[in-house]
């Protein structure tokens, strides 16, 4: 996983730990000694999706690069039923338990992403349509929180806001019109750059396509109205890529699937996942 030799990754660990220790784990220092070594269990308390078991190690290798030793008895990605003993850690006892939270934090959140990204995933699943997130995360987890998502079976949509354009409602009021807009951003940004527009009805929708855009995002729309809107599309542009946005949740989310969009954007799947229950329990050895 290389993408965990990311240097700005390392750094952000760091700044967890230092966060949880401070100016010491006075707790462990007084109670245990420092050359006493244990076993860690993660242990799965429910259903879930295993996702940044390599993020949790590298928690406990930043306090001690040179003891803990990782064992997995799962991939990343599988799914794991209650009761599950899916990895153990073996190092210093002290290093186990100063480095237990930031680990588990990080192991449950990314866990939980994965777990919901994967029930959108199995709800589309026989269509055309591709599960992606946004870019509603939590700062500072976003690189974690979109890899998660990769990890529960979706894709990833902008990184952020350098990473390509999407004019919405507040865009396209300030620029003048769509049109304005897109003509602007055509002549601004480089040929590399695909061009997405967001709309809420059918004129809107003509004058988006009209004015060139690569990308359509059917904005807060019925499952009946998407379907309209992208026949209409795909009258004038067949090749336009369209997505659906706005309250996307289980419930629905396969009946915009059936209406033939490209791309269900869910902010839900890291903004609102719910951190799964994992426990890691220490032992001596």
């Amino acid at each position: 996983m290389n993408w965990l030799d990311n240097s700005e990754l390392v750094l952000q660990i760091g700044e967890f730990l230092a966060e949880d220790i401070g100016r010491g784990d006075i707790t462990t220092q007084a109670c245990v000694n420092d050359d006493i070594s244990g076993i860690g269990k993660f242990l799965a308390k429910e259903d879930l999706v295993v996702c940044g078991i390599a993020v949790a190690e590298a928690v406990f290798l930043h306090l001690d690069e040179d003891s803990p030793e990782i064992e997995t008895f799962v991939n990343e990605g599988d799914e794991v039923t209650a009761g599950t003993v899916f990895a153990t850690l073996k190092g210093f006892a002290d290093v186990l338990l100063t480095g237990e939270r930031v680990a588990l934090n990080l192991l449950q959140r990314m866990s939980g992403v994965a777990t919901l990204t994967r029930a959108y995933v199995k709800a589309v699943e026989g269509t055309n349509a591709q599960i992606v997130d946004t870019r509603k995360t939590t700062p500072g987890l976003r690189m974690l929180e979109k890899y998660a998502v990769t990890v529960g079976g979706g894709k990833n949509h902008r990184m952020g806001l350098d990473d390509g354009v999407l004019i919405k409602d507040n865009h396209i009021a300030l620029a003048g019109g769509i049109t304005e807009a897109v003509v602007m951003a055509k002549q601004k940004v480089g040929h590399l750059h695909k061009i997405e527009v967001e709309i809420s009805n059918w004129a809107q929708l003509r004058e988006a396509l009209e004015a060139g855009a690569d990308i359509v995002m059917l904005d807060n729309q019925t499952p009946e109205e998407a379907r309209k809107l992208v026949e209409m599309a795909r009258q004038i542009n067949p090749a336009v890529l369209l997505e659906a946005s706005g309250g996307m949740d289980l419930d629905r989310v396969r009946s915009f699937a059936e209406a033939g969009v490209d791309l269900i954007s869910v902010g839900r799947i890291t903004h609102s996942a719910k951190a799964v229950d994992i426990s890691f329990k220490i032992q001596t050895i």
